[in-house]
Order: structure tokens, then sequence, then C-alpha cells
């Protein structure tokens, strides 16, 4: 049936991850036929800590199994064509009740960020993984993960006084807006910007979503 799988036993270990249920590292897909879509989760995985796919299992944890091994060939051409860089997902196929067929899909923690994918448009997005939901990154964080991944040799840390500024300003919210940082600093949108994009790029600062959207804080 599943020429291209070799399915092992996994009835019980494959329920124990159904029990976690939906996370920031595990999604379940009862069915995939677009490719654009599976590499959104590619993405938000592989910008976090990486993650798992379980296919062929229903939003409510109910096990229906895989459709076709065509499956297989939709999360290949996620992570290939769709996904830039292309990202290695590893594939296990776990034989489950009644011969139901689950495919894990592990994604692995990018090297270097971001994980772009492709939208239908042509416009390459990024994406990140909060809690069960693929999140489109803030535009400062794919900035700063650019940044990173060019002056990846690291060096001294020091501070401009707007930098300072900027810093103490953070610090005393805790949670902040660009916006309100540039009202606390009276710095222009491009020169904070600037100076996020630097300091997350160092690890300094952190982007913690807070629905609808990244607010800025201070790493611990």
């Amino acid at each position: 049936m599943y020429k291209d799988l070799q399915a092992i036993r996994g009835k019980y270990y494959i329920h124990r991850l159904i029990d976690e249920g939906e996370h920031e590292h595990q999604d379940f897909k009862f069915k995939i036929s677009d490719a654009r879509k599976i590499a959104h989760s590619i993405s938000a995985f592989a910008n976090n800590d990486g993650g798992r796919l379980l296919v062929g299992v229903k939003d409510n944890g109910v096990v229906a199994g895989i459709r076709s091994e065509e499956d297989l060939h939709v999360i290949e051409a996620a992570a290939t064509v769709f996904c830039r860089p292309a990202v290695e997902v590893e594939m296990q196929a776990f034989l489950c009740e009644e011969g139901a067929v689950v495919l894990r899909a592990s994604i692995p923690k990018a090297v270097r960020r971001p994980v772009e994918c492709k939208e239908a448009d042509g416009r390459w997005r990024a994406y990140f993984r909060v809690a069960d939901e693929n999140i489109v990154a803030h535009p400062l964080m794919v900035r700063s993960w650019k940044l990173m991944a060019e002056n990846s040799g690291g060096g001294g840390i020091s501070y401009s006084a707007s930098e300072g500024s900027l810093l103490s300003a953070l610090e005393s919210r805790g949670l902040a807006s660009v916006e309100q940082l540039m009202v606390d600093t009276h710095l222009s949108r491009a020169a904070a910007e600037d100076i996020i994009v630097r300091m997350a790029s160092m690890g300094i600062i952190g982007f913690e979503y807070r629905h609808p959207s990244f607010l800025l804080t201070i790493n611990n």
C-alpha cells in the first residue's frame, strides 16, 4: 500500500504524543494537500526550537491515518521547494490501530535563521511557532536573525547613548511596542528599529507574542 514507507509498530508511542495535544513543538495534520500551508509549519518550527507534524491525526486527536504516500511527497515539496533555505525533514511512519499509518515529520531548529516560505503571491515570509499557532514573524525579528547570521563571529558589547536610553526604557516597561519606545526615547522609527535589531541579534532584546502582535522585552 505504501511502497515508499516502511511503517514500524508505534501505536502506544503515537498515542503518548497525541496526549500532549498541539503545542509549541507539535502540530496535528488530518490531511495535507497544500505544500505552501505545510511550509508555514516547517518555517515556524525551524525558526523556533524545532518541532514535529503528526500527519493522519485529526485536530481532536483521533487517528485517521494518512491517505497515501502523496502526503510524504507534499511534505518533501514544502521543505525543499517552498522553503528557503531548504529544510531537511526526517520522516517516519508508525502503524497504529486498524492498519492506520501516522507519519511523524520532524523539523529541526534552523542553524541559520530565518527559514522563509514562498506565499501564493510569490513573496517570501518567515513564520514563528507560538503555542499551537504559526505566526508571521515580526519584521524586526527577521532583520535580527539575518544580522545574527552575518555577525556569527561575535565580539565585545558596547552601547551608545541612544542604545542605553532605549534599553533603560524597555527595562522600565517590561514589555513594550516599538512605538512606545520611540515616545520614551524621542528616537525616530528608523533609529529605534536599528537599535532593536542590533540588540536582538546579540540576544539582549527578545520578542514576546501577545495577541495580536509581538512586543519587545529584555532577555534574562
